[in-house]
Parts: structure tokens; sequence; C-alpha cells
């Protein structure tokens, strides 16, 4: 009888050491997830699919998204130089990136799959810090039905939107809030000159409504009639019209301002190896086409573009010959100019 009560504790205490060390190798891959701090302007509705996409691909790492437009998380970058909390950033305006990497504030870093991209997406030197993505450009969205109703003309370019019948009915992001209104003023100054540039935007101004504070918005609501005529670019136009809203999404005749989309790793991070994987993926085939190409018609990887509903057609060929170098390093003198001229009609920021 004892003996068997002695079997009993005995089985009782192995099966107590076993619980306990299934306890300790699930503590320990819990604690062996490493966690990535990812700055991002991606558009809200786009990180789920970003994230499932890289930590099914990664399932030890996992991303903590930190997100805002593209002023204000390139602007909160910067403030963060000496305490730097971010470990990667995917996807943000190439210039910002260069504004970065002018601070030393990027690690140098050449992906796999890296010489594979087309060479326009990608930072040539010898010690790359960012790699392209996708590229997004300029647009109007045109609300169909509030025209009709204001018995307003379908614009085809960016000269039509000096017209007086739309005076007070465009909206358009504020560049310093927005990579979006950035790329367009910065366009506008390389497509005609300076002297040019800026007299176009004095002749825009006076049609202008409101600057917003999102690159977005301006179509979000021309898609809702509140305004018929919004600048802003193609994906979020597309989005809208997709979900049914009376959008005509135009791609102006002169040309158009864009940016590229793009990853990097921030030096001093403590995360590098995770850092890497998701520069990797980034970069991956896989993600220019699950991903990026499910919302631009131009990604970083040749052949992994898809057909887009309603998205319009030519975009490639419209795009401006883009200086990012020059983009880049004229930003805060663009912007100090800009705001001298424009900003008494800012909408309030929230």
């Amino acid at each position: 009888m004892v003996a068997k009560e002695m079997r009993g504790v005995a089985h009782g205490f192995a099966g107590a050491l076993v619980a306990a060390a299934l306890a300790l190798v699930v503590a320990t891959t819990a604690q062996a997830k490493s966690e990535l701090i990812v700055y991002t302007a991606l558009e809200d509705e786009q990180l789920p699919d970003f994230q499932a996409a890289f930590q099914a691909a990664n399932p030890d790492i996992e991303i903590k998204w930190v997100r805002d437009s593209t002023g204000p998380i390139t602007s909160r970058l910067l403030a963060e130089k000496e305490n730097r909390q971010a470990d990667v950033v995917w996807g943000l305006a190439a210039t910002s990136l260069m504004i970065l990497d002018q601070q030393g504030m990027l690690e140098s870093y050449k992906p796999a799959g890296f010489d594979k991209l087309r060479e326009l997406f990608r930072d040539n030197r010898a010690n790359p810090t960012w790699t392209g993505m996708d590229a997004w450009a300029s647009a109007i969205c045109f609300n169909t039905a509030e025209g009709a109703k204001l018995g307003l003309k379908e614009p085809t370019s960016w000269a039509d939107l000096l017209k007086p019948e739309y005076k007070g009915k465009i909206v358009m992001p504020n560049p310093a809030s927005s990579g979006t209104g950035y790329l367009s003023v910065s366009a506008w100054l390389q497509m005609m000159g300076q002297d040019k540039g800026w007299a176009y935007m004095d002749k825009l101004h006076e049609n202008i409504n409101t600057y917003l504070h999102s690159g977005s918005k301006p179509c979000v609501e021309a898609a809702q009639g509140e305004f018929p005529i919004g600048i802003s670019f193609a994906y979020r136009g597309v989005q809208e019209k997709n979900k049914g809203a009376p959008l005509d999404i135009i791609l102006p005749s002169e040309g158009i301002g864009w940016d590229m989309e793009a990853t990097a790793i921030m030096k001093g991070t403590k995360n590098l190896d995770a850092a890497k994987k998701l520069a990797d993926f980034a970069a991956s085939e896989q993600a220019n086409h699950d991903l990026y190409a499910k919302a631009y018609s131009v990604v970083a990887y040749p052949g992994a573009e898809q057909p887009l509903p309603n998205y319009p057609a030519g975009e490639e060929k419209l795009m401006i010959k883009n200086d990012f170098s020059w983009a880049a390093a004229n930003r805060d003198k663009i912007l100090e100019e800009w705001e001298k001229r424009y900003g008494s009609k800012d909408a309030p920021k929230s």
C-alpha cells in the first residue's frame, strides 16, 4: 500500500515537472518574440494587411505601428533624433527618408532581392539606406453629381483649375502636413520653374476653399459632396469610387507630381536582426504583388503590377522626371514660402 502511494507521489511529481517545463518553454518563447516599433504614413486600412502578411512570414516578430500623415510622422522622427523610438520606417515618402538620412539617422542596409527592383526605386549609393516600394501621384477627384448640380465642367488639366467658376470649390492638402500636398507643390515648381510655379499657386489659391491636413481628405470630402473638387492622389479616389461615390479620378494632362513610399531601418535600433527581416520582406516580390500593387499601379518589383478597378490609365507616362534630392533639400524653404503666401486658408488642426 505504501509502495503504491509512493509511486503515485512520484508520478504526480513527474507530471508537475513536465508541466513546469512546458510553462517555461511557453514563457521563453513569448519572451523570445521580437517587437518592432514601425513608423508609417500608410493609410489606416492598409495596416492590418501589411501586418498579417509580414507576421505570417515572420511569426516570431510582432509589429507595433505608429501612424500619422507624412508631415507629422517626419517631424516626429526628427524630434526623436536623440531619443529614437522607431526601429523601422515602412511606408514613408522617400523625400522624407532622405531628410532623415541627411541627419545621419538611417542604418545602411541592402535588403535581399534589392538588385531585382527597378532602378528608380533603389538607393543606388554604395551604402544604401532606403528602398522604394511603390509610387503615389497627384490626381484630381471630381464629384460628377455635384459638378452637374453646379454646372461645372470636369477639369482635365492643372490649368483648368484656375478657371473662375471653380472659385471656392477646391480643396487640397497642406504640403507641410501631407506628403501628397508637398509632391504636388514640388512638381509645379519643377514643371513650371520657380517663378511660374509660384505664380500658378497664387492663382490657384484664389480658387482654394481650404487647405486640409491630410493627403486623403480632399478626395474623401469630394466623394462626400462637401466640395466638388479635391486635389489628392489616385489611390484614395479609387477607393472612394469603388465604394460607390460619384467620382472621376483625373490625371492632369501636363504631368503629375509623385513620390515613392519607401522603407528604412533606423540607426541605433536594438532590434537590428528583426528590422532587417522586415526590410527584406518589404523589398520582396510577395510584398510588391500582394500589398503594394493592390493600391498603386507602379511598384518597385518588375512585373508585380496587376489591374486595379477604376484606377486611371496612363499614370506612369504622366509622372514627371522628379528630382527627389532637390525636393528633399529644399523642403523647409519651400514650405516656409508656401505658408507665408497661403497659410490664411489652412484648416484648423484637430
